[in-house]
This record gives C-alpha cells, sequence and structure tokens, in this order.
C-alpha cells in the first residue's frame, strides 16, 4: 500500500527565506552579540543582575521613564507644531509611552516609532510630514547624545577604544558617510527625500523658537538616561565615581539605539563590557550594570503596555458597538 504524502499548501521559497532572514537579521545579530558576550565573561553577569533588580530600583527607573518620555513628548509636540501639525500634549505622551515599550519588545527599535508618525499622520491627514516630524525630534536626542558622548570623550582619550582607534573611527565614518551621500545623489528619490526632510529641519526643528526647547528636552532626558545606568551599575556592586563611568556610559547609550537586538540587549552589554574593561574596572561589572539597565529601561515602558491595551480595548469595544 502506497501512502501518498501531501506538499506544503505553501511551499518556503529561497527568496522568502531570505526576506524573513532580512528582517529579522537586525534581531538575531543582537542575540549573537549577546551569546559572543555570554562565552566569554559567563552567566555571572547575567544572574548578578537579575539579583540586583529591586523594588526600589524599579522605582526609580519608572520616575526615570515618565522624565524621558514626557521630554520625547514633549520634544515630539515642538518639533510637530514648528511643521503645523497640531499635537497635544497628553496623546503624545501616551504615544509615546506606547512607542517605548513596542521599541523594547519588537526588533530594530524604531517601530513604535514608526507607529506613532502613522498613527498621527492619519489622524490630521499629512503621514509624510508626521513621519518627518518623528524623524526630526528622534535626530535631536542622537545630536545631543553624540555632541555630548564626543565632548565627554574627548576628555578621555583612553575610552576611545571602547569604540575604533581613533584613526580608524574617523575613516570608517567618513566611508559610511561619502557612500551615503553617493547613494542619496544617484537616486533621485532619496535626493527629494533628503531635501524635503532638510527644508523641514529648518523650520522644524532649527528654527530659533524650537531648537533650544528641543535640544534641551533631549539633554535632560539624556541625563535621566545616564542616572538611570549609573543606578543599575550602582545596584550591581560597582563603586567607581561617575566621572570614570560616564564616557562608558554615553558609548553604551549610544549602543542601545543601533538598529542590532530587541530593547538595545546585544550591543549594549559588548560595549559595556568593553568600555569597563578600558576605564581599569571588571568588564563583567559592565556587562551585569548594561544588563540591569536593560531590564529597568523595559520596565520604565512598562505603562506603555497599559495605554496599548486600553486603546485596544476601546477599539474593539467601538468595533462591537458598530456591529451590534
Amino acid at each position: 500500500m502506497t501512502v501518498a504524502v501531501a506538499a506544503p499548501a505553501h511551499p518556503v521559497t529561497a527568496p522568502a527565506r531570505f526576506a524573513i532572514l532580512r528582517r529579522h537579521a537586525g534581531a538575531l545579530g543582537g542575540i549573537v552579540v549577546l551569546a559572543v558576550v555570554a562565552w566569554q565573561l559567563g552567566a555571572g553577569p547575567l544572574l548578578d543582575g537579575l539579583r540586583a533588580l529591586s523594588p526600589q530600583v524599579v522605582l526609580v527607573a519608572l520616575a526615570t521613564g515618565l522624565v524621558t518620555t514626557a521630554c520625547n513628548a514633549g520634544r515630539w509636540r515642538l518639533v510637530a507644531g514648528g511643521l503645523g501639525l497640531p499635537l497635544r500634549f497628553r496623546p503624545a505622551l501616551a504615544d509615546c509611552y506606547q512607542a517605548t515599550f513596542l521599541n523594547s519588545v519588537l526588533p530594530t527599535g524604531v517601530l513604535g516609532d514608526v507607529g506613532r508618525a502613522v498613527g498621527h499622520g492619519r489622524a490630521i491627514g499629512a503621514v509624510a510630514r508626521s513621519a518627518r516630524a518623528v524623524v526630526l525630534e528622534r535626530s535631536a536626542g542622537q545630536v545631543v547624545l553624540v555632541v555630548i558622548g564626543s565632548a565627554v570623550l574627548l576628555t578621555r582619550p583612553d575610552a576611545f577604544s571602547v569604540l575604533l582607534p581613533g584613526r580608524a573611527a574617523v575613516e570608517v565614518v567618513g566611508a559610511f558617510a561619502v557612500a551615503g551621500a553617493a547613494v542619496v545623489l544617484a537616486v533621485p528619490r532619496l535626493r527629494s527625500a533628503v531635501a524635503t526632510l532638510l527644508a523641514d529641519a529648518r523650520t522644524g526643528l532649527l528654527a530659533p523658537r524650537i531648537w533650544p526647547g528641543a535640544f534641551g528636552l533631549s539633554a535632560v532626558a539624556l541625563a535621566a538616561n545616564v542616572t538611570l545606568f549609573v543606578v543599575a551599575a550602582r545596584a550591581t556592586g560597582a563603586t567607581a565615581p561617575v566621572g570614570q563611568l560616564l564616557p562608558v556610559v554615553l558609548v553604551a547609550l549610544f549602543a542601545s539605539g543601533l538598529p542590532i537586538g530587541i530593547g538595545g540587549f546585544g550591543p549594549r552589554e559588548a560595549v559595556a563590557a568593553l568600555g569597563f574593561c578600558a576605564a581599569g574596572l571588571p568588564a563583567a561589572d559592565g556587562a551585569s550594570a548594561s544588563i540591569v539597565y536593560g531590564l529597568l529601561t523595559f520596565a520604565s515602558t512598562v505603562p506603555g503596555a497599559f495605554v496599548l491595551l486600553a486603546r485596544r480595548g476601546r477599539a474593539a469595544a467601538a468595533t462591537g458597538h458598530t456591529a451590534g
């Protein structure tokens, strides 16, 4: 008797597998980096990080999360207003909480921001301009991080070993900048998009009535994040002075923003371990502090989960009411 085996209804083709791999490459890259850190340092940093959690540090995380989220919402409101987009603070705060929660649980770390840009844009009928407003306000935060981080690193040349040797770093950044500029100039659609973004930057971010508030709020948010990282380091037993930790913390925060891993885990732990080592501190302490910081950062986004659930509940109730 011959038994026929049915072929899969939807076989996964090679292009489909490649698309899936490309979609999750960032998350896989973060897992690989985290696995390398664990292989080099063992499970000790993770266990130490879990033991360091306490109700007190979680409360600190919630407080700093409120500060950073409020700063982000205020910055978004300023930039959106500069572009002529109406945005009230309370909805902006709820959107930012939801976005930070989604950023922490979804790959690439930006999908939550994409969602708030699209949602606000649809509500006011200007999706493209709303997306540019979110890009600009996020860029303001990164500019402040890079400027302050560079200033601090220049006072501690040994901390450059966390990244690359100084000349190599300049060459790599220069090569990426030249390649990016060449691609933009070669593709008309990209060239037009960049020109529009720069025009919006002049009115929505760099206007005299907007940039002091936007960059000032970014500096306050950065200070809150640095404070939380130091709290995490203290919770794991690190006693080094804040001045010694500051360059490492700033570089680790920059690594958190890379589109690798989930919630910043992976590159942040690797950079923190290398940074602690460059500062003459145990690498395992850096990894432990970074893990605690990541867990506390996630805890600080939990209000965003409640925002998401409440909105889905209201949407389901509205749908049921309409259907009835």
